[in-house]
């Protein structure tokens, strides 16, 4: 099959809900992919942030191959070795006191916020159920998620929405504007991924956690996208000087296998009960066992590099002064670069893409989001075809 005939089988198949890049990808190894024709693509995307150690990453393929071989699936009507594993390492090194595992970023997000819901619901009775969250942030594409999202183009087509949510900007004086007695929990990315690649300011987010536990509101942090090493530390929030009462993860976490779930800390792990969650899928023992080797591989001298990898990234980037282009910014491996005015971020993207650079958009900008395990060649690789492109824009 050619990419031609796979691009008809898809159009003729499937929804069309994606805007795919006319690439079909075939095989890889760390952050080099290849198509269906054996063009060479360095990849600054990783999946959207998912590929953690990169392609066939040969500890996570025999984690993988091993643990299907001996058990798929079982549920979670059983015990199965993995999933606590898993529990114990992320516990372990986050400072967290219980998790919960199911297969998505927006799933784990809804999880918290059913957890904040009934924290509430428990202490106070009815109608203290509103989430605060940002402006330009994103948690999911769930109907709830789409309507905790904080921004309006989210907000359209698919009503109903669920109530129960309120947009502030990340400022002291915008959270307490919107604040009332019927809020229960704010809800933040600490650097904004769909957003723009926008990091919090660190005193702000250490203030916010101050009133959360003023008012005793639960304070959620979405590391979907900015955890398990990501952003130079195993979640964000170690960087902020907070511990959350409880955060979601997911992408990076099964090294490309789908998982999801949450982290709570000791106040909030007895809050959901039997029978007031699930998920089927949720710490399937062949996602839970590439999790584990996806930690076991993320250990903490290896996360500390993804820092001054993206440093050296960004610090590449900012001295080619290429016209198209503003400033970077972001934290460790997640990285933002602004377009200057009268350009077009999909464009450039689109153009980057298809000479053998994938990459990402958010907001106006272009994104950058390689495997944590990206090597100096591959760097330069990337940022070479990355120059070449873009200086003739």
């Amino acid at each position: 099959m050619n990419t031609q005939q796979l691009m008809d089988l898809d159009h003729q198949y499937l929804v069309q809900t994606y805007g795919r890049n006319p690439i079909a990808l075939d095989h890889g190894l760390g952050a080099t992919l290849y198509d269906l024709e054996g063009k060479e693509y360095i990849d600054f995307a990783s999946g959207i942030g998912v590929l953690s150690l990169g392609t066939a990453h040969p500890k996570w393929l025999a984690a993988v191959t091993m643990q299907a071989a001996k058990l798929g699936h079982a549920s979670n009507l059983y015990y199965t070795q993995p999933y606590a594993q898993l529990a114990e390492k992320l516990c372990t090194r986050s400072g967290m006191s219980a998790a919960f595992f199911g297969n998505s970023g927006a799933e784990g997000n809804e999880g918290i916020i059913k957890l904040a819901r009934k924290y509430s619901f428990d202490k106070y009775g009815k109608g203290r159920g509103t989430v605060i969250t940002l402006h330009r942030s994103f948690h999911g594409r769930t109907i709830t998620t789409l309507a905790a999202n904080g921004q309006e183009v989210f907000h359209q087509y698919f009503f109903p929405f669920t109530e129960g949510f309120r947009s502030a900007d990340p400022t002291m004086e915008a959270i307490q504007e919107v604040a009332g007695h019927d809020v229960c929990a704010v809800l933040l990315e600490l650097v904004q991924g769909e957003g723009g690649v926008l990091p919090m300011d660190k005193e702000f987010v250490q203030q916010l956690a101050q009133l959360c536990e003023k008012r005793d509101w639960l304070l959620l942090v979405d590391e979907v996208q900015t955890g398990i090493g990501r952003t130079g530390t195993l979640f964000a929030f170690q960087q902020y000087g907070i511990q959350p009462d409880a955060c979601s993860f997911a992408k990076g976490i099964a090294g490309g296998l789908p998982m999801g779930g949450f982290l709570v800390n000791e106040k909030c792990r007895n809050i959901l009960g039997p029978g007031t969650h699930g998920s089927t899928f949720g710490g399937n023992p062949v996602s839970a066992a590439a999790g584990c080797a996806v930690l076991e591989v993320l250990d903490d001298a290896t996360i500390a590099q993804v820092k001054e990898k993206g440093a050296y990234i960004r610090q590449s980037i900012e001295d080619m002064h290429l016209p198209c282009l503003g400033k970077t910014r972001g934290l460790g491996l997640m990285i933002g670069i602004d377009v200057a005015e009268g350009y077009n971020n999909k464009e450039l993207c689109a153009k980057l893409n298809v000479a053998g650079l994938l990459t990402l958009t958010a907001g106006t900008g272009l994104r950058f989001l390689p495997p944590l395990l990206i090597t100096q060649e591959e760097m330069d690789k990337g940022l070479s075809v990355f120059h070449d492109v873009l200086s003739k824009v």
